[in-house]
């Protein structure tokens, strides 16, 4: 790797700031869990149902997030002002229709689909409580989504980390006061989160509407950029989702101790993929816009010192990982079967880690190149020959390491399906269109 790359400054400047927003979300959770855990094990247990349960809708719907990032940094790289500022508007409206009726489906389906993944006594009620509340926040949530899409095309990541940064400082706050000032246990965790979300959205509007634009009404011709690669990304991401929860349904299969080191190992993969996602951000944001000015030779240039970043991180991130595979898991657990399963999955998380750094570049280069299509079925290739392993590693008794030995391999497939595309170049399409 060469020491110094016109491109470098670049990449921390976008990539510092989207590392910040998007660790936020996650250290939010572990205070949440905090505030929530000291109320009893029926809470926490309701927290962990309805709560994942939202984060998996609040992630699959990431695609305005990236989606609006993609067509708005081709025409802020383009000049084409007028058309950044009318893709604002149309993305606070996507937004908004997409919350609005996954809120009305939220509490439609919130007591069976919380009562068919196992809710039931206090833990149920609790978690129904928890969901409906919570839930209101949706709409104000994904208009956050899309509000951080557009700010990130014309490259300033700054003003997302401010408002995710104040909503989860007040989130805190407000869940405090609710909890154990007006006694209103686990509701006043879900207001607390709603109200918050709220003045998030609320703050993402505001700049959404900021641009002048010559016109603010809804358009599907206008929102059809978006929706096509929106479309593309939740397929993907969903595939991707899919993966992980199967990995989670096969090890619960094979025993307590099994899903236990995988959770421990999944919380560790997640939280080093933040700094991954975060140079893949500025991968989108400096590929689309490069692209969008008609400079292939820079996207293409910039797009591989960003794979060779994130490479470099994740050895990094392997070298650190694959000694502490004792140590490490002890910080969660101390139940002896359990990190004796963790100790045998390990050496996968580590090896992941450079591969999966190519990777994360790879995805957030042909995002914002426009490239989802190709995405989007090489993701499913990869989940189809993941899920057909880890049945394998149930029916023939590979525990743990035939898990993560298959959760490597998606990886491994997604980086030689990825590389060539980008190597032969077709992604480099250049233009506002």
């Amino acid at each position: 790797m060469r020491l110094r790359s016109p491109y470098d400054r670049e990449i921390v400047r976008l990539a510092l700031p989207a590392l910040g927003a998007l660790a936020a979300e996650p250290l939010y959770v572990l205070a949440d869990t905090a505030i929530v855990g000291h109320l009893g094990r029926p809470q926490i247990a309701a927290l962990g149902l309805a709560g994942t349960v939202l984060a998996g809708a609040f992630t699959i719907f990431n695609f305005l997030t990236y989606g609006t990032t993609a067509v708005v940094a081709r025409a802020s790289g383009a000049g084409r002002e007028k058309e950044a500022a009318r893709l604002a508007a149309q993305a606070l409206w996507a937004s908004l229709g997409i919350g609005v009726v996954l809120l009305a489906g939220c509490e439609i389906v919130a007591a069976p689909l919380l009562a068919g993944l196992g809710g039931h006594g206090r833990s149920g009620h609790f978690a129904l409580l928890y969901f409906r509340i919570a839930a209101a926040g949706l709409p104000a949530a994904l208009v956050a989504l899309a509000g951080q899409g557009y700010l990130r095309g014309v490259s300033n990541l700054r003003r997302p980390l401010e408002i995710v940064v104040a909503a989860n400082v007040l989130n805190i706050v407000l869940e405090l006061v609710f909890v154990y000032v007006f006694h209103w246990g686990i509701a006043g965790s879900a207001a607390g989160t709603a109200v918050a979300q709220a003045g998030m959205g609320a703050a993402f509007v505001v700049e959404l509407l900021r641009p002048h634009a010559a016109t603010r009404r809804p358009s599907l011709r206008d929102m059809e950029p978006m929706f096509r690669i929106g479309r593309q990304i939740f397929v993907r991401t969903a595939a991707l989702y899919a993966s992980f929860l199967a990995a989670a349904s096969v090890l619960a299969r094979m025993g307590d101790a099994q899903i236990g080191a995988h959770q421990i190992a999944y919380e560790f993969f997640l939280f080093l993929a933040l700094v991954l996602d975060a140079i893949a951000i500025a991968g989108q944001v400096i590929v689309g816009r490069k692209l969008g000015a008609g400079d292939a030779d820079g996207a293409h240039a910039a797009a591989l010192r960003m794979i060779e970043w994130s490479v470099v991180i994740g050895l990094v991130f392997a070298v650190v990982l694959a000694p502490l595979s004792h140590a490490l898991p002890r910080a969660f657990t101390g139940d002896p079967r359990v990190l004796h399963q963790a100790a045998l999955l390990w050496p996968f998380l580590a090896a992941m880690q450079p591969l999966g750094g190519a990777v994360f570049a790879l995805d957030g280069i042909l995002i914002g190149a426009g490239d989802t299509r190709y995405l989007m079925w090489s993701m499913l290739a990869a989940s189809a020959l993941f899920v057909t392993l880890a049945a394998l590693a149930l029916s023939f008794d590979w525990g743990v390491i035939g898990v993560w030995a298959a959760l490597d391999v998606l990886i491994a497939v997604r980086l030689a399906l990825l590389g060539p595309r980008f190597a032969r170049r077709r992604w480099a399409v250049v233009g506002w269109h």
